[in-house]
């Protein structure tokens, strides 16, 4: 049973993405499938340099950064929220795969989380 948490809100709007990036650790860390997707606003986790400092949060860099040490298996991005935003996968903290179709991998997934 693969699951697809989806992060659609920027990094430092609320703690609903951190609560997600948690839940895919938890599921990782206890060998379940789990894959992130960030699509919306929610790609500009994907952005390198946070100034988290300047909100009083944690980067979340470093928390992205660790999704591989976790056991998640793939990091997609929606292909037109980058563009959007105008984020270029190759800056990102991880190793980032864009998607065309969004809701081709939503699909692909037995479950899907968006918080």
């Amino acid at each position: 049973m693969h699951t697809l948490i989806v992060i659609d809100r920027p990094p430092y709007s609320d703690w609903q993405g951190r609560e997600s990036l948690d839940m895919a650790f938890a599921l990782a860390a206890f060998d379940q499938p789990v894959s992130l997707m960030f699509r919306d606003a929610g790609v500009n986790w994907l952005r390198p340099a946070h100034e988290a400092a300047a909100v009083g949060q944690k980067s979340v860099e470093k928390a992205l950064s660790a999704a591989a040490l976790f056991g998640v298996h793939a990091i997609y991005a929606d292909q037109q929220s980058l563009e959007r935003y105008g984020i270029d996968t190759q800056a990102a903290p991880t190793p980032v795969t864009p998607i065309e179709d969004t809701a081709g991998t939503i699909r692909a997934h037995d479950h899907v989380v968006c918080l």
